[in-house]
């Protein structure tokens, strides 16, 4: 049978099981909270450790914490940090309380495996205590928030690894078929030709923009707002720690992290996530609109444009035998369009805040994380089971722009708009190629036409 211990809070007695690491605060929440049925992010808690344990050392430093109790919680945290523990942490993603319940699942869990290391039972918080020592100096309102943005920066920096390797696979493709012309087409109409090589390496040149994008929501993200406790005033906080936790959780992330300028401003606005989802989105605008391309470009195999080919993934159908569905893009397409969606829940987040605190960082977190890690889970598919094995149509490529009338464009110089366009006309009218037409009203030499017809001098 289970065994319990009891425990206290400000809402009376509740029993925990004796071998859980949480205490009575996170599991109140946990039973409040069935929301989503997903856990925290992994590097949220991983972000969580680190906060408490560059908060123990800091306060450490000065001299607010006795040292045993200080060392006994960074080794607490270093045990989460190895991925032990972590069962431990049992609140719902989504949550009331701005943070709270999470917050309190880390200080429960460091206090009760810190109790242990300094000899005690778990549950005896006499030796080390939830709030007065794991969270020393802290509030929900800075701990919280700070660990959101360093999981933030991590998870940019895995997508920006995978996008990174887009952009090069796209390079490759561009070299690969630079030779290759095609017809371009403005408003789904034909317009003038462009190669392959330019095809591909545009796609390459938005991705880098992205990725540049992603650099400066690094940038953005890495300013945290840790010693401001509650409100941005640093109440209860020791300012020797306010002075030295940021500089020390630097070092134990190994990440770039700063102190905000202004405490009580990054403790009351979310306007920096709207910051960075807004990136996050943009860059999914673009691989939807890729992923749109690559879809029409492979349509057919009869009927369609059928320039590129796209690697078969599985049946494209339960009725017609033989159809082969462009899976690998439909699915990057959903993945932005969710990615959208959550930028609008982050933006509402944003703007629901009061006063000197949001309430909605668990949402935002929830919604960002959901983002980055469909991003670089999608584009890590994409590559490896569409980019890479796109092969391009010579013939057909061939075939569309020798039937297209946007050639005609290149005559402009040489007879005019106004006769250019009605030649565009009657070689629709008359199903016709422009040059058959050209020779025929001996409007240029065929050794003219073939120069100026030449799709390579086109682009």
């Amino acid at each position: 049978m289970t065994k319990f211990r009891e425990e206290y809070d400000s809402l009376g007695m509740k029993e925990v099981p004796a071998q859980a690491y949480y205490g009575v605060q996170a599991l109140r929440a946990a039973e409040n909270f069935k929301i989503s049925g997903t856990k925290v992010h992994p590097e949220m808690i991983k972000a969580m450790a680190e906060v408490k344990k560059a908060a123990a050392i800091a306060n450490k430093k000065a001299g607010v914490i006795d040292e045993k109790i200080a060392d006994a919680m960074v080794l607490a945290c270093d045990e989460i940090l190895k991925g032990e523990l972590t069962q431990h942490f049992i609140v719902d993603s989504i949550q009331g309380g701005a943070g709270t319940s999470l917050n309190m699942n880390a200080n429960e869990v460091i206090a009760n495996r810190a109790i242990e290391i300094l000899g005690g039972e778990k549950g005896d918080y006499s030796i080390v205590h939830p709030n007065d020592h794991v969270n020393c100096g802290q509030s929900t309102n800075d701990a919280y928030p700070s660990a959101g943005k360093i999981a933030t920066v991590r998870l940019l920096m895995s997508a920006i690894e995978e996008l990174r390797i887009l952009h090069d696979t796209f390079i490759e493709k561009a070299e690969n078929y630079s030779h290759i012309i095609k017809m371009g087409r403005t408003e789904m109409q034909d317009a003038v030709p462009i190669s392959f090589g330019q095809v591909f390496h545009a796609y390459a040149s938005a991705i880098r923009r992205d990725m540049n994008r992603f650099q400066l929501a690094i940038d953005e993200m890495a300013k945290l707002n840790m010693g401001g406790t509650a409100v941005g005033t640093g109440i209860n906080a020791d300012r020797r720690y306010i002075e030295t936790v940021v500089p020390v959780l630097a070092e134990i992330t190994n990440l770039p992290l700063v102190q905000a300028d202004d405490l009580v401003d990054a403790t009351q606005n979310l306007d920096s996530f709207v910051y960075v989802s807004g990136i996050v989105k943009s860059c999914a605008a673009t691989l939807s609109k890729i992923s749109n391309d690559l879809r029409l470009m492979s349509s057919g195999p009869r009927t369609g444009f059928a320039e590129i080919n796209l690697m078969p993934k599985q049946n494209g159908s339960s009725i017609m035998p033989g159809k082969i569905n462009p899976v690998i893009p439909e699915v990057m397409n959903q993945i932005c369009f969710n990615i959208i969606g959550n930028d609008t829940t982050i933006t509402y987040a944003a703007e629901a805040g009061q006063l000197e605190l949001n309430a909605f960082e668990p949402i935002t977190f929830r919604c960002l994380f959901e983002s980055l890690d469909t991003l670089r889970n999608g584009v890590s598919i994409f590559i490896k089971d569409c980019v890479r094995e796109i092969t391009v149509n010579p013939t057909q490529c061939r075939t569309h722009l020798d039937r297209s009338i946007g050639l005609v464009t290149a005559l402009c110089p040489y007879i005019g708009y106004t006769k250019a366009s009605k030649l565009a006309k009657q070689a629709l009218c008359e199903d016709r190629n422009i040059r058959d037409i050209i020779i025929e009203e001996n409007l240029m030499t065929e050794e003219k036409i073939d120069k100026v017809l030449d799709p390579g001098s086109m682009i």
